[in-house]
């Protein structure tokens, strides 16, 4: 189950996020969220089916660096039909944890 064991990278992390998106596991995402971004509550819609994840690039995130990003895209099923979402995510680690901090959508 995600979030048994501390992801050693950001984009580790990232994966470890969409799974539990995927899994409707709000628990693991709100404990890898940063503090200083984390909403104090989190509802997933249970009419959107995760289907994949592709990594397109990563910056920093290593095992050694404190801060990382992640560009990736998530496509999703609903009853509105296939959908994706695209973004470049940031990520910091603290005290040997990394944490999602937040995103936003590539320029276009």
């Amino acid at each position: 189950m995600a979030g048994e064991t501390s992801a050693p990278t950001a984009v580790q992390l990232m994966r470890s996020r969409f799974t539990a998106f995927a899994l409707g596991n709000t628990e693991h995402l709100l404990r890898t969220w940063h503090s200083s971004t984390r909403p104090g509550t989190l509802t997933l819609d249970a009419g959107t089916f995760w289907t994949r994840l592709d990594i397109f690039g990563v910056t920093g995130g290593g095992p050694f660096d404190d801060e990382g990003t992640v560009h990736f895209m998530a496509q999703y099923r609903s009853a509105n039909g296939r959908g994706r979402q695209e973004e470049n995510s940031r990520f910091v680690r603290e005290n040997g944890r990394w944490y999602y901090v937040d995103g936003e959508a590539p320029a276009s």
